[in-house]
């Protein structure tokens, strides 16, 4: 597989959910750490850095020997900070980018890869994943993003809300372990044109009311490709998920002494 793939790991204090989310205490560690030291090994990313606007993300970054880019506090999502470090000189050379979120510290490489390779071999513009529900309450809770998509892999839409609806019934535990029930997993390959296309359009109204960026996209015309991968851990974004993170963690024996 050719070209170059650089991962950037998007990371901002400002969270309604979770105050100073980067540096939130995940077992003792702030929840950047975990999440670097998950990307570093991931041979499928040939070089990774973190994005900040935070003089305090960034401290913590560079006390683990992470590559740290500055970035202007504006930004409206982590793909526009993305694409605000990919235009530098530095890393004209990277033909694909991979958008790996700050609160996604138990990230698989699996799926890390899934998402390149439906945009390097694919011919997606925009790749990511998705894993089933599982259950009724990650079907139903706000902070859980669930995603439809066609037969060929096409997103049709990402949403908060309970997607698809069953109209007649609610799905019954084994239906929610497989499609159409999916939740998203918030990271994203992209090729160059496409992470420009992208920032390229302000903010759209969807985007805005969901506050899920990977709507922008669906509504400029982006095809985004989803793979449904296998048992995913989800990301940190409430106080709850601080804690199913911890004994997952936990449970791996990952928690240093």
């Amino acid at each position: 597989m050719s070209g170059q793939v650089l991962g950037i790991v998007p990371a901002r204090l400002a969270s309604a959910r979770l105050p100073n989310k980067p540096l939130y205490p995940i077992a003792g560690r702030p929840l950047i750490e975990w999440v670097w030291r998950r990307i570093e090994r991931m041979s499928v990313l040939d070089h990774a850095v973190v994005a900040t606007d935070s003089e305090e993300v960034a401290e913590v970054c560079r006390s683990l020997g992470a590559p740290v880019e500055m970035t202007a506090p504006h930004h409206p999502s982590g793909t526009d900070r993305v694409a605000e470090v990919v235009r530098r000189p530095a890393y004209e050379a990277f033909t694909y980018i991979m958008n790996v979120q700050g609160d996604e510290p138990l990230l698989q490489e699996a799926h890390v890869k899934a998402a390149i390779e439906l945009v390097r071999e694919g011919g997606w513009d925009v790749g990511t994943c998705a894993t089933p529900l599982m259950t009724d309450e990650a079907r139903t809770s706000a902070s859980v993003v669930k995603v439809a998509r066609a037969a060929s892999g096409r997103a049709l839409y990402f949403s908060r809300a309970p997607i698809p609806y069953k109209r007649d019934e609610k799905p019954v535990g084994e239906e929610l372990e497989r499609e159409p029930f999916l939740r998203h997993i918030g990271i994203y390959a992209y090729t160059r044109a496409a992470l420009e296309n992208w920032v390229a359009h302000a903010p759209s109204r969807l985007e805005e009311l969901e506050k899920l960026e990977q709507l922008r996209p669906l509504e400029a015309g982006l095809r985004i490709g989803v793979a449904v991968v296998g048992a995913a851990d989800p990301g940190v974004d409430t106080p709850a998920d601080v804690l199913r993170v911890e004994q997952k963690l936990a449970e791996l024996d990952a928690i240093p002494v």
